[in-house]
């Protein structure tokens, strides 16, 4: 990960939650005061985002220790303890919420990337996620995907081509899309585009397109659209997957299946962060 970037993210929810001060912490606990602090699951997982949880903390406070136990990738069961930090008690208080936030939310993303991924394990089918991230937190929320083992589509506009509905209108077609596409960008780029039933597949195969993403189509038209294109491109399932019909898809035979809900839909896991000793 980009560390800059992550420290700015982190920097910003400090920032949200601590505002002018910890009044509850700074006038409670001594500015001397000691504590070591363990974080630990309450349910069976997938750990991701242990060292964003120990940048919060060394933001706030660079002297404190903190004690990796799981890394990242880990599956952890109920009562695992994930890192054991330690330093000045009002650091310690003052960073629980926006460590816990971090980790919570990203180990629940790589928690159920780890799920879908495993039903299909034994097709050739790769699971990837979406730009349905939560604003702000892409770069987390991808980086869990592939914790949980599966790959990033594109991140941002920036970095891939991908067609889709409201383009193929705005540009007059399918083909014409592709090759005003093909005229402007380098012939590096791979072109993706999105298609809705088996004559616009056809279309965007004779223009061309590297990768076709085959939009809300059911698992029989699939398998149609598998035996038309035969490799000609990649293909990309989207729309309507889920947990329940994620097999069935992936037996069409397509290459990739694309799923938003791996990231805006993800619940988080259940972490505790207690402080379990003091220090003298």
């Amino acid at each position: 990960m980009n560390w800059m970037q992550v420290d700015q993210i982190i920097r910003q929810a400090l920032v949200e939650d601590i505002g002018h001060g910890d009044i509850t912490t700074d006038n409670l606990i001594p500015s001397d005061h000691r504590s070591i602090g363990v974080f630990y699951v309450k349910q069976e997982g997938v750990v991701a985002g242990v060292q964003v949880a120990e940048r919060v903390f060394r933001l706030l406070d660079p002297e404190i220790d903190f004690t990796i136990l799981k890394e990242d990738g880990e599956l952890v069961v109920e009562g695992e303890e994930i890192a054991r930090v330690s330093g000045r008690t009002r650091t310690l208080l003052t960073g629980e919420r926006v460590a816990l936030n971090f980790l919570q939310h990203m180990s629940g993303v790589a928690t159920k990337t780890y799920d879908l991924v495993d039903r299909v394990r034994h097709f050739p089918v790769t699971i990837v996620d979406t730009r349905k991230t939560t604003p702000g937190l892409r770069i987390l929320d991808k980086y869990a995907v592939r914790v949980g083992g599966g790959n990033n589509h594109r991140f941002g506009l920036f970095d891939g081509v991908l067609i889709k509905d409201n383009h193929i209108r705005a540009a007059g077609g399918i083909g014409e899309a592709i090759r005003t596409i093909q005229r402007n960008i380098s012939h590096l780029t791979r072109i993706e585009i999105e298609v809705e039933d088996l004559d616009q597949l056809r279309e965007a195969l004779a223009a061309g397109a590297d990768v076709i993403l085959l939009d809300n189509m059911d698992p029989e038209m699939m398998r149609e659209a598998v035996r038309i294109t035969a490799g000609r491109a990649t293909l990309e399932a989207s729309g309507g997957i889920t947990r329940d019909n994620l097999v069935e898809v992936a037996k069409t035979g397509v290459d990739l299946i694309s799923i938003g809900g791996l990231t805006h839909s993800a619940v988080a896991l259940d972490i505790s962060f207690d402080i379990i000793s003091l220090k003298e």
